[in-house]
């Protein structure tokens, strides 16, 4: 389709632009029908958030993502990207990537009908059709959807009530393509009401302008549950425009959160000259001690605690046993259960403290999550293994050298 260049060419060759939403569905569906993998490097969420999330878009819904930090939702929703066309047809230069067969903008039905079957066809690649923000109580409304732009008006000689002043925002910038908004409860409550229209009627409208632009996009969220962040919440007719809420979660099993960390993780040195060789018990430790602090009583569940904490535990662990190995000149990393101590900075910044830890202090209850760890690894390893004369030679003053 690529080869299409003229307005012309896209009209004879049959072309039919398709709402985005249907666009995903029916890519979906080819993929369901087809057994290919959706949102790879996504772990542990096939039988809980992946069905929602193919019901959500199979019903054409604009859905929210609700779930604790470090739950991969930023990472599913740039994964939507796969289900989008690898490229469709626009017209060049349009700030809204208006479609030539049905343009939006002033401008653009101006060139259609002054150039007509001549117009140039730009193509458009699926990546450029993704718009992510990161809410922060500064967003304005301009910011979001547009406003009047004076310098615009003056330099083309424009009554500042012609549509052709208005500077668009981040939200008509995602025409034709999926706009996320990352942790919408930071988001204002007045720029909040501002996305009621393009939820429910799919419309907005730009500041001072009696016209409204009939976007066509797809609107996904991430937030935090609201009864943890302080800073904000979703208002609730916004939340009764959003189509689905879906619920992440941290690793269920043991299994899924290491083969995450093993994903996620740098512990391949082998660039550097250094081969590493990571003993599994490790792995399992590192892995626990996620486990133990979600569980723990001292450390706030409210805020949870990061599949972060056990990715960066592992790339200081590996990296303790390197700076050892490369002290001792030795050509082969081995971490050692030691060694995870030495990860104690990635441990501590990676939850906050009820007061009982508050009382106790991070570090002190980082030592223990480590502790407990080993001990829990240990007892799976070697449950019913008789240990007695192990602990007699330590009895009688037996050392290791």
């Amino acid at each position: 389709m690529a080869a299409i260049q003229t307005l012309g060419e896209l009209r004879r060759s049959g072309h039919c632009s398709r709402p985005v939403k249907q666009e995903i569905r029916d890519n979906l569906v080819r993929k369901l029908q087809a057994g290919e993998p959706l949102f790879p490097g996504i772990i542990g969420y096939d039988e809980t958030v992946i069905p929602q999330l193919i019901n959500a878009i199979l019903s054409k819904h604009n859905f929210i993502l609700l779930g604790l930090r470090g739950q991969a939702k930023s990472r599913i929703l740039r994964g939507l990207v796969d289900l989008l066309d690898e490229q469709i047809p626009v017209v060049p230069g349009c700030e809204i990537h208006d479609d030539p067969l049905a343009p939006l903008c002033a401008s653009c039905r101006s060139r259609v009908t002054m150039e007509a079957d001549e117009m140039p066809v730009a193509w458009l690649p699926r990546e450029s059709r993704f718009v992510e923000k990161l809410a922060t109580p500064d967003v304005t409304i301009a910011d979001m959807l547009g406003d009047i732009d004076p310098i615009k008006a003056a330099q083309a000689g424009l009554n500042l009530s012609d549509e052709l002043t208005m500077h668009y925002g981040l939200l008509p910038r995602a025409n034709r393509g999926i706009f996320a908004v990352n942790e919408l409860p930071d988001l204002a409550g007045k720029i909040q009401v501002g996305l009621f229209n393009i939820l429910q009627e799919g419309d907005v409208q730009i500041k001072g302008y009696p016209i409204r632009l009939k976007l066509d996009v797809m609107l996904v969220f991430t937030a935090n549950p609201e009864d943890y962040t302080a800073r904000g919440k979703i208002i609730t007719p916004l939340k009764d425009r959003i189509g689905s809420e879906i619920r992440t979660h941290y690793p269920v099993t043991r299994g899924n959160a290491m083969a995450i960390t093993k994903q996620e993780a740098w512990t391949d040195r082998t660039a550097l000259g250094s081969e590493v060789e990571i003993p599994g018990y490790v792995r399992e430790v590192v892995e626990e001690i996620a486990f133990q602090a979600r569980g723990d009583r001292k450390i706030d569940k409210r805020s949870g605690v990061s599949q972060r904490l056990p990715i960066t535990t592992l790339e200081l662990v590996v990296s303790n046993a390197e700076r050892r190995a490369l002290a001792n000149s030795e050509a082969l990393v081995v971490p050692r259960v030691t060694d995870i101590y030495a990860a104690l900075p990635s441990i501590t910044g990676k939850f906050e403290l009820e007061y009982e830890g508050e009382l106790r202090g991070a570090e002190t209850v980082a030592r223990d999550l480590i502790r407990s760890a080993v001990g829990t690894i240990f007892t799976g390893l070697f449950d019913g293994v008789d240990t007695r004369t192990v602990v007699e030679w330590f009895d009688l003053g037996g050392t290791l050298q």
